[in-house]
């Protein structure tokens, strides 16, 4: 449970995946430091994920009933939705009553949006919390509530879909779109339970990003047009502070090479002359993207450390998961050129180390931002969800991006990847000088800039609340 401070209560929220967990957690460290009582509520799985600051903190709500999902029938993670909020609605509502000193503000994943009830009911505002940036988070939003119809879903992949309203993003193809909206069937109880809370996000007392002014000032501008409220709050990047252990111990799972020895590797390196290659927490590539991901890596002959994720991670296979090639390994790692890391890999300390110049990676926002945030050309290769929107960003808007690739439909053939391969890592291109400065811009806005700022507004507001509360 919390401990108690001089500053208001708040209750955290966040959506039980790494990608959204791991980031709030961040957010919440950052919290407490600026004196908000705040307790975490998590499930047993993510409790690992707690750091010392934060274990006596937290609020242990029960995983989804296993026989519920088992059971299921339709889109798997639209119903985990739906039985998250079946499982954990009245055992929070129960806690809110029962609690001397109750939150004065609830901070929830925006894939919580049931939450916006629950708020209502116990009588608190609730604020969202996006782990995805303005941008995709705008895209979204006009998807589930002007519902774009493709008239052919199954064979015009190509079909575009217009955003007359986003400023700067005209259109984007249907194959772009998430799957949870493409593949939804009008009438679906699980797809219509996620549109409804959904768009309920727009109801909120206000939204914190994980982005920053520099970044995104354009959409986080509109993005004030889109909430009842108007309140936004750009407080990103938010990353492990410098002096943070957790990263090494259990930020995210096991590895097969430990951390030390990985920056002991790039030690060893040039400045600038690595490429580090992640495609996230949770996508296996398919076999012919591996296979020209490997073939392209050897015949660059540059550095790297590819973060390699298999399916027995994922705990489920397919016919098409890839492997990779035999004697790969061994034999970049007898040539000295490459580091191969099975599992999770420390990637903000890889990032910010000086030997990397170059990341390709999948365009997830967390990785976009570590990205950014170390000042490194990011070869984007997006997979699905909101990763073709931030590769957009990246390359066309920002200019800090190299396209490579685009899920299974546009695979970089190997002679071409090992020449972008190669290209990323000179100093003199454009997009290197650009993400120097972005970079620069980022670690202005979390050290006394523009995100800084924006947190303590919105702690000052957290705090007014209890305040009046306490007034009452």
């Amino acid at each position: 449970m919390s401990t108690p401070t001089t500053g208001a209560h708040i209750l955290v929220y966040p959506f039980p995946s790494s990608g959204h967990f791991i980031p709030l957690l961040d957010l919440t460290r950052r919290l407490l430091t600026r004196g908000l009582t705040v307790t975490v509520a998590v499930t047993p799985g993510n409790l690992p994920l707690l750091d010392n600051s934060l274990l006596s903190h937290h609020l242990l709500l029960p995983d989804p009933s296993i026989d519920n999902l088992s059971a299921a029938s339709g889109n798997i993670f639209l119903v985990y939705m739906r039985v998250l909020k079946e499982t954990h609605y009245s055992i929070l509502l129960e806690w809110f009553q029962s609690h001397k000193s109750p939150p004065v503000v609830i901070l929830s994943d925006f894939f919580l949006g049931w939450t916006q009830d629950l708020a209502s009911e116990v009588g608190v505002p609730r604020v969202v919390f996006s782990p995805s940036g303005a941008l995709a988070l705008l895209v979204v939003i006009s998807n589930w509530r002007d519902q774009p119809r493709n008239p052919d879903p199954e064979e015009d992949m190509d079909f575009l879909v217009n955003y007359p309203k986003i400023p700067n993003f005209p259109s984007q193809p249907w194959w772009h779109i998430s799957q949870l909206y493409r593949k939804g069937k009008e009438g679906d109880p699980d797809g219509e339970f996620f549109r409804e809370f959904f768009l309920k996000n727009l109801l909120s007392w206000g939204i914190v990003f994980n982005s920053f002014e520099e970044l995104e000032s354009v959409y986080l501008h509109h993005m004030k047009q889109e909430f009842e409220s108007g309140q936004v709050w750009a407080v990103g990047p938010v990353l492990p502070p410098d002096d943070d252990s957790t990263e090494v111990s259990n930020r995210g799972g096991s590895s097969s090479v430990p951390c030390q020895e990985v920056m002991t590797w790039l030690d060893s390196k040039p400045e600038s002359s690595v490429v580090y290659v992640c495609f996230g927490s949770r996508s296996v590539l398919t076999r012919n993207q591996l296979k020209e991901l490997a073939t392209g890596l050897e015949k660059s002959g540059v550095n790297f450390v590819y973060c390699h994720r298999s399916a027995d991670q994922r705990h489920q296979t397919s016919e098409d998961d890839g492997v990779l090639p035999e004697g790969f390994e061994d034999r970049v790692a007898g040539s000295g050129m490459g580091l191969v890391i099975k599992g999770w890999a420390p990637q903000v300390t890889i990032l910010q180390h000086h030997a990397v110049g170059a990341f390709l990676t999948h365009c997830g926002w967390n990785s976009t931002l570590e990205g950014i945030a170390a000042g490194v050309v990011l070869l984007t290769w997006p997979l699905g969800a909101d990763q073709y929107t931030n590769a957009q960003l990246l390359v066309d808007q920002l200019g800090v991006g190299i396209r490579v690739g685009e899920g299974t439909r546009k695979i970089p053939e190997a002679t071409q990847l090992a020449q972008i391969l190669i290209d990323s890592l000179d100093g003199t291109r454009t997009e290197k000088v650009k993400a120097k400065k972005l970079g620069a811009a980022a670690a202005d806005a979390i050290q006394g800039g523009s995100a800084d700022k924006e947190l303590d507004e919105f702690v000052k507001l957290v705090n007014d609340l209890k305040i009046v509360r306490e007034a009452v």
